[in-house]
């Protein structure tokens, strides 16, 4: 399987075929997503919360970023990969984003990085970012690393005035030269009014059936994170009780002696090199005593 590119995503938006996106955080997870034949892979700073255990996305730092990345990247050689940039790392200015988005390329072996906001700020950092010859993806709607501004993980643009200013942040996007637009949580009317407006692919996660592809975060739509489930996941396993119940299983084999079994889950030797082995550990034993 050939990696698409920026030129086969743009084709597929003009042939109205959809684009399939996809988090992974490690090498195993990785492998599975190129097999499944996924488009595009997001190293997303959701790991924070699904891989590492913090409450928010906010503690994710570059290091953390670029050796997921890393691990996805040997999992999957032929997928294009999208670094997420963390919290921090683009907000300064526009030279300290260009720096760290180049970090993504050069050391974590990204094609491309994505970065929330669609204010004037997240323009220029696009803007700067793009002309420095690296693919960015812009992402507006629901941005968790700017939470507690938005009042928490809430849908946005429900109202009408709300609505038009995330159209409007998605144009500014495209225009300071985002190759893409992440839309999160916003009703399906928003995501298709971008998406009809837009000359680059819009994809959704959380903005309806309209967008040019879907994004999901793989640990909520296999049923790995239960700590809560957004409500525009659609569950296609419940990975998190078969694992449990996979560990329990062992626990209690281990504990009444019926793991492992002798001959079954073990190393064998020929007859005559016990013979041997113990007549050995016999004379050993007697010249120690």
């Amino acid at each position: 399987m050939a990696k698409k590119t920026r030129l086969d995503f743009n084709e597929m938006m003009v042939k109205g075929e959809k684009i399939v996106y996809l988090t992974a955080y490690d090498y195993l997870t990785a492998k599975m997503v190129e097999k499944a034949g996924i488009d595009m892979i997001l190293v997303g700073d959701s790991l924070g919360m699904v891989t590492l255990g913090y409450e928010t996305t906010l503690p994710v730092s570059m290091d953390d970023m670029i050796r997921h990345c890393q691990a996805v990247r040997r999992g999957a050689p032929n997928t294009f990969i999208v670094g997420d940039m963390p919290y921090m790392s683009y907000q300064v200015s526009d030279e300290e984003a260009v720096y760290n988005a180049g970090r993504f390329i050069r050391e974590g072996g990204a094609d491309a990085v994505k970065l929330e906001g669609g204010g004037p700020r997240a323009a220029s950092r696009i803007k700067a970012i793009n002309e420095s010859g690296i693919l960015v993806m812009g992402h507006i709607g629901l941005t968790p690393q700017s939470m507690a501004q938005q009042g928490g993980y809430k849908a946005q643009g429900r109202n009408s005035q709300a609505a038009v200013n995330i159209v409007k942040e998605a144009k500014r996007l495209e225009e300071a030269g985002a190759f893409s637009i992440l839309v999160e949580a916003v009703p399906s009317a928003v995501g298709k009014a971008i998406t009809e407006r837009a000359n680059i692919p819009i994809l959704g996660i959380g903005a309806g059936p309209y967008t040019h592809g879907q994004l999901v975060i793989y640990a909520d739509m296999i049923g790995l994170y239960d700590n809560f489930t957004p409500k525009f996941v659609k569950k296609y396993a419940d990975v998190n009780e078969i694992i449990t119940n996979a560990f329990k299983e062992y626990a209690k084999d281990v504990r009444e002696g019926i793991f492992p079994v002798d001959g079954e889950h073990t190393y064998k030797m020929k007859e005559e090199e016990v013979e041997e082995f113990f007549k050995l550990l016999e004379k050993s034993d007697v010249l120690e005593g």
